[in-house]
């Protein structure tokens, strides 16, 4: 698949490693930031480069949290922690840059200083992400989402989670193909975490093969994420071994994409694998 400059081959699977320029994401919200809570761009390129050493075949950045109760970032403030980032790394490292946003003026900046993909957790349904992703040419990942983080969590309901979810998708392939954007520019997620109980977590993992059949890739994030912490019962600090377990899981279902924050870790799970499978 192209990745604007950039050609991977999703037959086996890509680690995009999470890059997160906030104060206030879940599990590393604030790392790259100096005490006076300015983002220190020289600490994101060393971890930039860090995450390319341990085998990260994607830097995904992303300026807005979205973990549940988290509110949303003025546009402003978005380009200014995302936009330096993305040109940053685009200048310096010869690796596809994803941008995890759903705003339309984000969207352009961000290809403009050198993205890749488009990461979109509201899958283009922001005024103007449509026409933003079309005019950039860049791929996009569409993801399910109930609602805005704000109160996704707040007892979400399904009339069957497998169901609404492919539905979803579906509509925003259809949205996207109307628009102008090609079906082979188009990666899906089902959004894990996003609206969900552990329950519909469960279930739409063990169904993963059923949304291969809309006949897109599958990039998916499980790491760290809250479901892993019900299942072990362990703190946000405490769940690599989950998320790297998950992360085997997914690949072996056929995910070409998984979005993980220990890369390192993924990265010698899936060199295990490949020498087992050959």
């Amino acid at each position: 698949m192209q990745f604007g400059r950039f050609l991977l081959d999703l037959n086996t699977p890509k680690i995009m490693g999470v890059l997160n320029t906030t104060p206030d994401s879940f599990s590393d919200g604030g790392s790259l930031h100096t005490r006076d809570g300015r983002l220190e761009i020289s600490r994101v390129l060393q971890r930039v480069e860090t995450m390319l050493e341990e085998g990260a075949d994607i830097i995904d950045v992303g300026g807005e949290s979205t973990r549940p109760g988290a509110t949303a970032v003025a546009e402003d403030e978005e380009l200014r922690r995302v936009v330096p980032v993305v040109a940053a790394i685009a200048h310096r490292f010869d690796v596809p840059v994803s941008v995890d946003t759903s705003t339309a003026q984000v969207i352009q900046a961000a290809a403009d200083a050198g993205a890749s993909l488009i990461n979109d957790v509201r899958a283009l349904r922001r005024p103007g992400a449509l026409e933003a992703v079309a005019n950039t040419g860049l791929p996009v990942c569409l993801m399910h989402m109930a609602g805005e983080p704000e109160g996704m969590q707040d007892n979400p309901e399904y009339r069957n989670i497998i169901d609404d979810v492919r539905a979803f998708l579906l509509e925003r392939i259809a949205a996207c193909d109307a628009a102008g954007i090609p079906s082979e520019r188009i990666l899906i997620d089902p959004g894990f975490g996003f609206g969900k109980t552990l329950a519909h977590n469960l279930e739409l993992f063990r169904n993963l093969p059923e949304l291969q059949k809309l006949g897109r890739p599958l990039l998916i994030g499980v790491s760290r994420k809250s479901m892993i912490g019900a299942i072990l019962d362990k703190p946000v600090s405490q769940r690599m071994v989950g998320s790297v377990a998950m992360a085997m899981l997914a690949a072996q279902r056929g995910v070409a994409i998984l979005r993980v924050h220990d890369v390192s870790a993924t990265a010698d799970a899936f060199r295990i694998r490949n020498m087992i499978e050959g």
